[in-house]
């Protein structure tokens, strides 16, 4: 059956999904698995949608319409959406349209009974799976009912539900077409979802069965509660079996009903055991045939299984491939980094080509492999000790693994794993001239790595990058660079941990860094304080930052009176700081140098919220408490029996912190300065690839990795344009998923847990990261871009990586949902004095934006306030 518009459900495949829809090609595909038997029937193709739409003059303009509402405005779109269902349902099948299905019907049984389902073209996608989006009608009988019903499938694409998800999914309503599945009807006797994976934990080695008598209506609208199976190598390995009160039944004549079940029947399991395993064995086949975990819907009839749907299941984190069958443990990245988006080909690949330790890739993020560490007795005490302070809940999370004792393998030792983390401090002198060395070191390699990329071009360019990258980890892991860094950290929790047993102060060390000197991020966001000062006083400029919309300001800014002081002041923060950008560590992200615009709204804050001189006085105030601190502390051990020597070994620490604390946050400085240097020269390349008509734009070699590019670049070759747009598809849609901070090579996902009980009930539990309790608004800011902050705000955000420390000098406090103690954002709060808590699970969510917050610095915990 080949005709223009009705097509043999079992001869579809996946090229003709245009035509057929996305859950047609399932079946078609399903139907041609070994082993799968799938109700038999054929598809109503979208070319038939199409010219029936086309044939309705006045939907043109109701789509229109329905086009220019506003997705916030449910009446209106309840309204439109309601006169297009009615408008489709009122055409006229067309006669030879209408002859095309009786055919068919003729075929598979005219006077059979059959299920009529929606196929959109964009539904049981990889990416956007439509679940539930539009119609199906059971136990259709007759070629008048079944055209009915066809027609109540079209229209079913422009349901408020369904209008809603195209918006929240990015989908174009008008460009969506409809084909429709006409299929032989199968008359459960059991019916329900299996997914090849769990869909909670995210174990693909798991599977799940949700089974109940009669057909599936009775489980999908929640007439009844499931049985519930797990399943685990060909095994049962748990079950709860439901009381099934109803069931919903075919009628004889069509249409369906619901049904009482026979009260000794009600706790009976509708499936037995062996039907739940060979359910599953069936699901691995499909799902090996897709090569994806599926969510499937079957039905049981005489014993038999007819699979009616698969789709994928969109909701799981992809697993990064290990190229083994062993078991592996990964730790997320961009938990560390404090950068949890997802990134760009070009951009994880250059993270991982630069990075000290392998690292894998899925769902646009970074994870680490420590399966290893964490197997040995000898490295595994200081890989928990070294994750725990940059994020506790990683730690809890490797631990539960850990307590499964069945998953990660116990090896022998091998030596010694090194020195503890958090040991006797690093034998380097608490010398200011190794900082400044070392930063010496940095600018002077830098500058060499600009000097010498200027030359280059084609692909004699990446292999100068490929040995750039090899400099780049040289000074990255240059021993003294981490003495310098391990000083500072192990000097503050000495600090931390002997003020604490000696004065019973527990977070005296957050004062003692207060305006440490030498570091980059806190001086880049008092730097904007400083160009605040220059435009202050200018209202034509002011004015002009005001209506700033596009990224060629900075040439209008010499217009208006005293634009080219104000001009010169931006050039010069950008000269310094140009390269940094929300998400840094993905080179694909917009510098502040290619978007200064993003610094607009943050320059106005301070223009607005602050007094001339603001950053001179900030970092003085803070040098002066921290100076006072220090007097107090000594002044007080000295009190102490052998209070000299606690005085003494407090003052070598003290002046040890306020040497090496202020260069931790250097290395990154170096590192994304040395990205900028990198992309200046990959967008050239990428302009002359364009030129070349290689490729169609510039930023399509976001969405290569590096090895691609190179090869592009070294062969000459056209970028397959279908392959960009697949990676842009994919990276829009990685967005939605939640990268986990613990993922096992089974898929199973581990976020950890505080296990706390001193905060009050109702309490946001995080890390306390720095001293204070402050209450104020709660402003949750998602872009920096976006941010409006007044004095007294309490900022709230998902993570804060260096280029969201110029918002740090106007807020009052920080809460973050991603961090540890010597994260990023937690060491600025403290060199500013801002209470903090980072690491508070959901909070952006869970705080809404102009609520009032308390935020308890000390003891690691946000109140909600009434």
């Amino acid at each position: 059956m080949n005709e223009e518009y009705v097509w043999d459900l079992h001869t579809v495949d996946e090229s003709q999904v245009a035509l057929v829809g996305g859950k047609a090609v399932h079946l078609g595909a399903l139907s041609r698995i070994e082993g799968v038997r799938v109700p038999a029937g054929f598809c109503v193709s979208t070319e038939a949608f199409r010219r029936v739409i086309a044939e309705a003059a006045s939907l043109d303009d109701l789509l229109d319409q329905l086009s220019r509402v506003s997705p916030d405005d449910r009446e209106a779109t309840r309204t439109l959406s309601a006169q297009i269902r009615r408008t489709v349902e009122g055409i006229a099948v067309p006669d030879d349209l209408a002859a095309a299905i009786t055919r068919a019907l003729g075929r598979f049984g005219e006077e059979a009974a059959y299920a009529v389902r929606s196929s959109a073209t964009a539904e049981d996608l990889p990416t956007a799976s439509f679940a539930g989006q539009q119609d199906t009608y059971l136990n259709v009988v007759g070629p008048a009912e079944v055209l009915r019903h066809i027609r109540r499938c079209w229209a079913s694409l422009f349901t408020e539900r369904a209008v809603s998800y195209h918006r929240r999914n990015g989908i174009d309503h008008s460009a969506v077409h409809m084909a429709v599945v006409v299929q032989r009807m199968a008359f459960a006797d059991a019916s329900g979802v299996l997914f090849t994976a769990d869909p909670v934990t995210g174990n693909r080695k798991v599977a799940t069965v949700d089974a109940g008598f009669g057909l599936g209506e009775a489980l999908v609208s929640g007439l009844v509660n499931p049985d519930a199976f797990t399943v685990r190598d060909d095994e049962v390995v748990a079950k709860a079996i439901a009381a099934k009160r109803c069931a919903v039944t075919a009628l004889p004549a069509g249409g369906t009903r619901e049904v009482a079940i026979d009260a000794q029947m009600q706790e009976q399991p509708a499936l037995t055991d062996e039907q739940v395993v060979r359910l599953v064995r069936l699901g691995r086949r499909i799902e090996a045939h897709f090569g994806c975990p599926q969510d499937i819907e079957w039905c049981l009839v005489d014993d038999g299984f007819r699979i009616v749907q698969s789709r994928p299941i969109t909701t799981l984190f992809p697993v990064p491939e290990s190229g083994d069958q062993e078991n592996h443990v990964y730790v997320s990245v961009g938990h560390g980094q404090m950068m949890t988006d997802p990134m760009r080909p070009l951009g994880f690949s250059m993270w991982q080509l630069t990075a000290m330790v392998p690292m894998h890739h899925a769902g646009g993020r970074l994870f680490v492999d420590v399966t290893r560490r964490l197997a040995s007795p000898a490295t595994r005490a200081g890989l928990l000790d070294a994750i725990g302070k940059g994020d506790p809940l990683i730690r809890d999370a490797l631990e539960t693994v850990l307590d499964r004792g069945d998953f990660v393998p116990s090896l022998v030792d091998e030596g010694p794993g090194g020195p503890p983390v958090g040991g006797t401090p690093a034998p380097i002198e608490t010398d200011p001239a190794v900082v400044t060395e070392l930063i010496e070191r940095s600018r002077v390699s830098i500058a060499a790595l600009e000097r010498d990329i200027r030359t280059k071009s084609g692909p004699a360019l990446f292999d100068f990058l490929l040995e750039a990258f090899e400099e780049h980890k040289r000074v990255l892991g240059d021993p003294l660079s981490i003495q310098a860094i391990m000083a500072g950290m192990e000097a503050t929790e000495w600090l931390a941990h002997k003020l604490q047993e000696w004065l019973g102060e527990r977070n005296a060390a957050d004062t003692l860094t207060l305006s440490a000197p030498g570091n980059v991020t806190s001086e880049m966001g008092l730097a904007l304080l400083d160009v605040a000062d220059v435009i202050r006083p200018l209202p034509e400029v002011v004015a002009f930052l005001q209506g700033v919309g596009d990224e060629d300001f900075l040439d209008g800014l010499a217009k208006p009176a005293g634009g080219t002081e104000a001009r010169d002041a931006i050039e010069a923060y950008l000269d310094r700081y140009g390269m940094r950008c929300v998400g840094e560590i993905d080179i694909t992200r917009p510098r502040w140098r290619e978007r200064p615009s993003s610094l607009v709204p943050v320059i106005l804050d301070n223009v607005r919220n602050f007094e001339p001189g603001a950053a001179e006085q900030r970092f003085e105030q803070g040098r002066r408490k921290a100076q006072q601190k220090e007097e107090d502390v000594l002044s007080r051990l000295r009190a102490l029996p052998d209070g000299d020597r606690k005085a003494d070994e407090a003052k070598r620490m003290i002046d040890r912190v306020r040497t090496f604390i202020g260069y931790r946050e250097y290395p990154k400085y170096d590192i994304i300065s040395r990205y900028f240097v990198y992309k200046q020269a990959l967008m050239q390349e990428a302009e002359r690839l364009v030129q070349s008509g290689l490729i169609s734009e510039r930023e399509d070699v976001f969405y290569l990795t590096f090895q691609e590019l190179h090869e592009v670049v070294r062969a000459n070759r056209v970028v397959d344009r279908h392959l960009i747009q697949q990676r842009m598809e994919a990276f829009r849609t990685y967005h939605a998923l939640t990268p986990p901070r613990v993922l096992t090579s089974d898929g199973e996902v581990f976020n950890g847990e505080y296990r706390r009980d001193d905060a009050p009930a109702g309490a946001l539990v995080g890390v306390p990261v720095s001293a204070g309790t402050v209450e104020g608004r709660a402003r949750v800011v998602l872009d920096v871009a976006e941010a409006d902050l007044e004095a007294g705000d309490i900022l709230v955000t998902a993570f804060t990586d260096p280029s969201w420390s110029p918002l740090f000098v106007g807020i009052a406090g920080l809460v973050t949902e991603v961090g540890g103690v010597m994260t990023h954002g937690a060491v600025i709060a403290r060199e500013y004095g801002l209470p903090a808590v980072v690491g508070v699970e959901r909070a952006t969510r869970l705080i809404r934006d102009g609520q009032r917050i308390r935020v308890h610095g000390a003891d690691g915990y946000v109140e909600i306030l009434p």
